[in-house]
């Protein structure tokens, strides 16, 4: 049987990976070095060589893209189906399973998978009905508290009872959940791995029987999986060579979401009969990107240890900005792609990478002024997120409280304890009067035909908005929005959501604050609106226009999570400052730290060409002015491998700017960034940006008085304050 095709195209250590004899093999597979590739031809090599079927095989991995393109892969190298192998998501194969066994594993055969949402649904009906206040009892933190238990392999039953009022609550909230979910049939997803756990530990004959028909299991993305998901891999592997996964402790990043990086480790201990093969040639990155990573990450310890290398050149020095403020980072940015465009390289070859999704702001902004379509990846645009709709709503309520649209949203959010029958009772009395909501709600309370709780918490609705609406008499614009976040009670209705979701949601309408305090806009164009009126229609025209289909030349934009299994040409890092990343609560934890030094790592591995770092010395985020350093992950870096560049009033052309065809514009002007400067009409402020040239040079100044202005020089009459 001629199998040399399976393995002539692979490199030494890929080759040992795929023909080492049946044993437990753990291939710690470096950033590009092509550890699906080794999977699959893995899996085809043992098929081929042992002559067996397909059906003897399971093959694991985290997405349903990733598992179709594995089998598609296969079927190539085999030259033959593969229908009958068994390969998926971790959720995917366990409600195979299942299906299989609903009895065995005490489910009836209809059961019914509900997805998060539905789960989310189903917990805020269950405290409605143990009439708990969502306020005291978020459902989120509800679903994480029992989604995280599951994980661990942990049964309400199982859990002892506590003097701890939250804790008891929480432990009856997971009972009822359960006997809801058995008395209705239905299975969540972190119920479909536990289940199957306890149906191979608890029934020996099946157990048995899996494996006997599994003669080889592979795993991808190792390092990602949780407790139970390593314990059922234990169970249908136990006593036996077979177990065969790819994985990388470097990129271990989702901590946050139950992945375990001990499970890697513990691999070791587990199947004292393994062997280790290390993939570190890289096929994406120059070697200076590589040198860089592999300084940065060997800071963590109890690594298992690997160093990535290329054949290839040393390529660009890694590219530093220090930017005035976060406006100059976008600008600058912004400004790289262009020039890339230019010379011929495309759109969807840029990626722009940050740490938290409230800093896409700026550089939507500035992509959208200069007429550039991006794509935000894995997320949603910043005036698309939910919160941030949630308090656009109420600022159009303020605006034109008649906003039928806007009403709807809120009357509800937070809780008020307005139902679905009152709403509807109130689009009934609009429609058969034909007046707004708003109108509609004013009528009910005076109409007497109503309930005194359902008055009471109408009232409540109505009293907030006349309060924002008389407050915003003689406000600024960023004064109306912070009322708006705080007054209508959205700051603290996330404040409760637990975890990382609730804190973004926080920091994003903090971050809406700011956006109105930067908001800026021609005076000579207005169309008559007032200022609150075109900002809410700057916030609807982003949210529709110039989002890139998947499939288009658009810059990408993306959390440095998302980014993990890309690849692009040129990356910019934005935002790699202290207290930002690595986020606040990392710094004081040593392996929190760890885990966003991994994720440097993979940020800047995604890179194949060119790698751009940038922060900020000024930058205001989440309502506040800061003024940050310089990240700690930039100083691990070594010096002779990044090529500082500094912008001011007169711009200079480094030595790798030079060499990757990029050519910044020469400028001088009469003000430079950070000068103090006075006008006749706005009083004092700082310049922050200059644009332009001659006739049509400007500059962005923050003046005390009025924020931020846009000027022409050749109108302006700006005089410089010695």
């Amino acid at each position: 049987m001629d199998v040399t095709h399976i393995i002539e195209s692979l490199n030494d250590a890929q080759r040992q990976a795929v023909t080492a004899p049946s044993q437990s093999i753990l291939v710690l597979a470096g950033a590009g070095s092509g550890k699906t590739r080794v999977l699959v031809h893995r899996i085809a090599w043992i098929i081929k060589t042992q002559d067996l079927s397909s059906q003897s095989i399971l093959a694991v991995t985290f997405t349903n893209k990733a598992a179709t393109e594995m089998r598609g892969r296969i079927e190539k190298l085999l030259d033959y189906s593969a229908q009958a192998m068994w390969v998926g998501t971790f959720h995917g194969l366990a409600h195979r399973l299942l299906r299989r066994h609903a009895h065995e594993a005490g489910l009836p055969e209809a059961f019914q998978v509900i997805d998060s949402d539905d789960q989310l649904r189903m917990i805020k009906r269950l405290l409605k009905a143990l009439a708990l206040d969502e306020a005291r009892w978020p459902p989120r933190q509800v679903q994480g508290y029992i989604n995280g238990h599951k994980e661990e392999g942990r049964r309400a039953r199982h859990m002892p009872e506590t003097g701890d009022l939250y804790q008891r609550q929480m432990l009856t909230l997971y009972r009822e959940y359960e006997q809801t979910c058995m008395r209705s049939g239905l299975v969540d997803f972190a119920e479909l791995l536990l289940r199957v756990h306890e149906l191979l530990r608890d029934n020996e004959k099946l157990l048995q029987f899996y494996k006997q028909r599994f003669l080889h299991v592979h795993v991808d993305e190792f390092q990602d999986t949780n407790t139970i998901q390593y314990a059922w891999l234990r169970l249908l592997t136990e006593g036996k060579n077979n177990l065969f996964v790819v994985g990388d402790d470097d990129q271990s990043i989702y901590g946050w979401r139950g992945a375990k990086i001990e499970n890697i480790y513990s691999f070791q201990s587990d199947y004292p009969n393994h062997l280790v093969v290390r993939l570190e040639q890289n096929y994406r990155s120059t070697a200076n990107i590589l040198n860089a990573a592999n300084a940065l990450i060997v800071n963590n310890q109890g690594r298992m240890g690997k160093e990535l290398w290329t054949e290839d050149g040393d390529g660009e020095p890694i590219s530093l900005y220090a930017a005035f403020n976060e406006q100059d980072e976008a600008y600058f940015v912004v400004e790289r792609i262009k020039k890339w465009v230019e010379l011929g390289g495309l759109r969807s070859e840029a990626a722009i990478l940050y740490r938290s999704n409230v800093q896409s702001r700026l550089f939507e902004e500035r992509l959208m002024s200069g007429g550039i379509p991006y794509r935000v990846y894995g997320g949603l645009r910043f005036f698309e997120r939910a919160e941030i709709k949630n308090a656009l709503a109420y600022l159009h309520l303020i605006a034109h409280a008649n906003n039928d649209s806007a009403f709807e949203r809120v009357i509800n959010i937070p809780n008020r304890g307005i139902g679905p029958k009152t709403i509807e009772d109130l689009r009934s009395v609009a429609r058969d009067e034909r007046i707004s909501l708003w109108q509609a709600v004013n009528k009910l309370v005076l109409s007497g035909v109503i309930t005194a709780r359902t008055k009471r918490v109408l009232n409540s609705f109505i009293d907030v908005i006349n309060n924002l609406i008389e407050q915003a008499e003689g406000l600024a614009l960023h004064e109306k929005v912070q009322r708006a976040v705080e007054h209508t009670g959205l700051i603290d209705f996330h404040k409760k959501e637990k975890g990382e979701k609730g804190e973004a949601r926080v920091e994003n309408l903090q971050e809406l604050v700011n956006a109105a305090r930067q908001f800026d806009y021609e005076e000579d164009n207005t169309e008559g609106l007032n200022e609150l009126d075109l900002f809410l229609a700057h916030a609807a025209l982003e949210s529709g226009e110039m989002q890139g289909d998947q499939y288009d030349d658009c810059v990408q934009l993306m959390t440095l999570h998302s980014a993990k299994g890309l690849e692009f040409k040129l990356v910019f890092i934005v935002g790699v400052e202290e207290g930002l990343f690595p986020s606040p609560r990392s710094i004081e934890d040593p392996s929190r730290l760890e885990e966003e030094r991994r994720l440097c790592y993979v940020g800047i591995t995604r890179a194949m060409q060119i790698l751009y770092l940038s922060y900020a010395e000024s930058r205001r985020i989440y309502g506040r002015d800061t003024y940050p350093k310089c990240s700690r992950f930039i100083k691990e870096i070594p010096s002779d491998k990044i090529q500082e560049i500094r912008m001011g009033a007169t711009i200079s052309r480094p030595v790798s700017m030079a060499k990757s065809g990029f050519s910044p514009r020469q400028q001088k002007t009469a003000f430079q960034l950070g000068q103090r400067v006075s006008h006749v009409k706005f009083g004092e402020g700082v310049v922050l940006q200059v644009e332009g040239e001659g006739a049509q040079e400007r500059v962005q100044v923050n003046f005390t008085a009025v924020g931020m202005k846009w000027l022409m020089l050749a109108y302006a009459k700006l005089e410089a304050i010695a």
